[in-house]
């Protein structure tokens, strides 16, 4: 069994907490397995990351996994950063889970996809409930940017951490991306115009 080990680190955002595993190889860099994003406190936030990860206390990071740490504060200040090159250990995570982990690593930051989008690029276009029952298992918030990912019209969807859905816009508001449908736009017919359509966003006069 490959031990486990977390620890918390300060954030924008809060207290968060990451764990990892070591494959005992010193040629193999340690894998991350959980990114906890920040409880109600930073006491809940260590309960849930230590009982989430098995782990009996918190470690002192090793070397690449406090990298790790370093990218996600510098992420969470908007100084953003492709996570993809992380290693992860998604060893409890089903065939399907993992291929929809992937391709939600795959959204740049600042732009969104929909469950439906993301089913249709996994071969699975009937499969958008799926899709979502497998981002509110993500183990690891962030790197794998389950907040990407929203229901169909661009309305949110959910979010499984703590603070839900206001969380959830935090972290896109972070990168620049926003929850909610797109702004619809009204047309009418202006008779002055020979009956020709009139096109104008809400709120907008004309």
């Amino acid at each position: 069994m490959k031990p486990v080990a977390y620890c918390l680190f300060e954030t924008p955002l809060g207290s968060c907490g990451i764990a990892w595993s070591e494959r005992g190889d010193s040629r193999t860099p340690p894998a991350v397995t959980l990114l906890q994003l920040p409880e109600a406190t930073a006491k809940m936030t260590e309960s849930r990351i230590a009982r989430s990860s098995g782990a009996g206390e918190s470690s002192a990071p090793p070397h690449r996994i406090a990298e790790v740490i370093k990218r996600v504060c510098k992420h969470l200040r908007c100084e953003f950063q492709d996570f993809r090159d992380i290693t992860v250990d998604l060893d409890g995570a089903g065939p399907f889970a993992r291929q929809v982990y992937e391709a939600a690593r795959e959204i740049p930051t600042g732009e969104t996809r929909t469950y439906g989008e993301l089913a249709k690029a996994l071969g699975r276009p009937t499969a958008a409930r799926a899709v979502g029952q497998a981002l509110r298992r993500n183990p690891i918030a962030l790197i794998i940017p389950c907040h990407r990912i929203l229901a169909a019209g661009g309305h949110p969807g959910g979010f499984s951490a703590h603070g839900g859905l206001a969380t959830k816009a935090t972290m896109l508001a972070i990168e620049g991306a926003t929850l909610g449908p797109p702004p619809t736009i009204k047309s009418e017919r202006d008779p002055r115009r020979g009956g020709r359509l009139n096109f104008s966003p809400p709120g907008r006069a004309r």
